[in-house]
């Protein structure tokens, strides 16, 4: 090509062309640094309200004072877990023991022991969003065609898992009976934490109704981890499943697609993203996984192409929108309802 004709090609370019692929990866890689002191900061901050809220639960001289403090605990259990969430990433506390011992208590405290955690989640984000594969770490997904094959056990036990009351149940049905009980019988020597994990849970409900009577328990322990572990299962849950999410085959996915695409920002209020450690940035969490949590804003703000994503929230009609998608339509292109389905 000659000096001319190269010349009038680079002026016909778009000069502020969307970046893609790689070379959006690329544009996030100044807020990956991890800045160990403020990690720390965050961590012990996050611990010590936990600690006095949850003496609260115990204490407080009134019964609504009392369930109040739980439903604080209960976010601050959140904001603990989202740092654990980025340790087991290697976005924060990298190579660092100490930390690490840390986040092996969190992890048992929120029934998501690190082998459990790391195998389920590093999948999930190897295949977001992806057909088939998304049940792994995930809620399941299955098209409309997939639907109508499926036996009628299958449908049911595909009902359950993606049901609102099976998310509000979390404690029990993801965290303990999947997570923890699950990965257990799939792989006993691996993930001999899962049912250790339970074990603590049920000890620590046991020592406080023998010392401090069943309401005790009922409020300090039962109260906040209900609360804690529907809120991380419908935020998981609302993050790969709003109106407007995209879901590819095998042969059209990408992983790039799938976190601008197929992952969610959560709008909520700027004292909600401290509790729940900024994860409503999550198509920026997908992008690049190894963005600490206090630097996924940042990144949002400084790169243009991350601006304009899928949006939910936790209002009850964004709720209802997310809870009404059931399966993914190859047609249409979107999740639709199960009376989609019928033939």
């Amino acid at each position: 090509m000659n000096t001319a004709a190269k010349m009038s090609s680079e002026d016909s370019a778009p000069v502020d062309a969307p970046r893609t692929g790689a070379q959006l990866v690329r544009a996030t890689r100044p807020f990956v640094e991890e800045n160990r002191l403020r990690t720390w900061a965050e961590l012990l901050l996050a611990l010590a309200l936990c600690a006095a809220s949850w003496t609260a639960t115990f204490t407080a001289p009134w019964l609504l004072a009392r369930l109040a403090a739980g439903a604080v605990t209960s976010l601050l259990m959140v904001r603990l877990f989202i740092i654990y969430h980025d340790a087991m990433h290697g976005a924060v506390f990298h190579r660092s023991r100490l930390g690490h011992a840390f986040m092996w208590g969190i992890g048992l405290l929120t029934l998501s022991p690190p082998a459990v955690w790391k195998e389920t989640h590093d999948y999930h984000h190897k295949n977001n969003c992806k057909l088939p594969g998304t049940a792994i770490g995930s809620y399941p997904i299955v098209t409309t065609r997939m639907w109508r094959r499926m036996t009628p056990g299958q449908r049911r036990a595909y009902r359950i898992a993606r049901s609102p009351l099976f998310i509000a149940l979390g404690y029990f049905s993801i965290f303990m009976a999947g997570m923890c009980m699950g990965s257990f019988f799939r792989s006993p020597r691996t993930h001999w934490a899962g049912p250790v994990a339970i074990l603590l849970h049920v000890a620590a409900f046991t020592t406080v109704v023998l010392t401090l009577g069943w309401e005790a328990a009922l409020v300090g322990i039962l109260w906040p981890m209900m609360i804690t572990f529907a809120a991380g299962g419908y935020l998981f849950y609302a993050q790969h499943n709003f109106p407007g999410v995209y879901i590819a085959s095998r042969q059209t996915w990408s992983y790039h697609d799938a976190a601008l695409r197929s992952s969610s920002m959560f709008e909520m209020s700027p004292l909600m993203h401290w509790f729940t450690g900024n994860i409503g940035y999550h198509h920026v969490h997908h992008l690049n996984h190894r963005i600490p949590f206090y630097n996924l804003p940042k990144a949002m703000k400084a790169i243009p192409e991350l601006q304009h994503p899928g949006r939910t929230s936790w209002r009850p009609s964004a709720i209802a929108a997310c809870f009404a998608l059931k399966l993914w339509d190859p047609k249409q292109q979107r999740m639709v309802g199960y009376s989609s389905a019928k033939v």
